[in-house]
């Protein structure tokens, strides 16, 4: 879902940060669903949505407008946000049930009532769920759809890291995505989530290709986080199976909605699978 806003008054920087952004969404549900808002907070396990930060629209550009070839969002500001800025946010649900809970939300919005981030208040001008020209993350689709539409022949998968992505390691983070980290993440939230069980073993045959990453730093008040963000190719070798083939296409193409690694809840592991043609 894409929530295109229009802040009423300026938004302070210390309130566009991931946690602000996760507060403001567990408020958007408590007010359809209380019961629901306090078991989402109170949740410890994975999350069964994602959030993305704030966007600016820039003027005279469209909605989405990457700040560069690699569809790179903006993850961080240095500035307040300024009254009457147009803005969006992406909201993705994980979980069919929860899609189907909130549906209230959107259907029975109030575009006069305004919603707090911090100080500032907000109205939510519209909320898309199907893909726009200008605005290409929004889309909806079931799991079985998903699956059933994934390629069994394509072995090159291409993805940008479009908010910074960071995986953890025990006790540490790290901020290189290698294989095993980035599919692992994918395919925990798919058998998680799906209903269509995926065996690991079908990660052996997927290599890095291609990588033009870098990293970028996160902060908030309490803490900082290193990820990394830009292009990065995996292809299939070997002699791989088309149903194996169609599985991981299936995973890459969750991606989109799903994001990887950590903090996906407040605005980090945003991903999406990019045409290689």
């Amino acid at each position: 879902l894409i929530l295109n806003l229009l802040p009423q008054s300026p938004i302070p920087l210390q309130f566009l940060t991931g946690r602000h952004f996760h507060a403001l969404f567990l408020n958007l549900v408590s007010s359809v669903d209380r019961e629901l808002g306090d078991y989402l907070h109170e949740a410890k396990a994975d999350k069964p949505f994602t959030l993305s930060p704030l966007q600016i629209v820039r003027r005279g550009a469209p909605p989405c407008a990457p700040t560069n070839h690699n569809h790179i969002l903006q993850a961080e500001h240095t500035k307040p946000i300024a009254a009457g800025t147009p803005c969006w946010w992406r909201i993705s649900l994980l979980d069919d049930t929860l899609f189907s809970q909130l549906t209230q939300l959107w259907l029975n919005l109030n575009p006069n009532r305004p919603w707090h981030l911090g100080p500032a208040d907000l109205l939510i001008t519209s909320i898309l769920g199907t893909p726009q020209s200008p605005q290409p993350w929004a889309n909806a689709i079931s799991y079985a759809q998903l699956y059933e539409q994934s390629s069994d022949s394509d072995r090159q998968l291409d993805f940008c890291f479009c908010t910074p992505t960071a995986f953890r390691q025990k006790q540490h983070d790290c901020a290189l995505p290698t294989r095993d980290l980035v599919f692992n993440s994918l395919i925990k939230r798919w058998n998680q989530y799906s209903g269509i069980e995926l065996p690991k073993t079908i990660l052996d045959s997927i290599f890095p290709s291609f990588f033009n990453i870098h990293t970028e730093l996160v902060t908030d008040s309490r803490s900082k986080f290193i990820g990394c963000v830009g292009a990065m190719s995996f292809r299939l070798l070997g002699n791989v199976e088309p149903l194996v083939i169609k599985q991981i296409n299936a995973l890459a193409n969750f991606a989109l909605y799903s994001g990887v690694g950590r903090k996906t809840t407040m605005g980090m592991g945003m991903v999406r699978r990019l045409n290689h043609q």
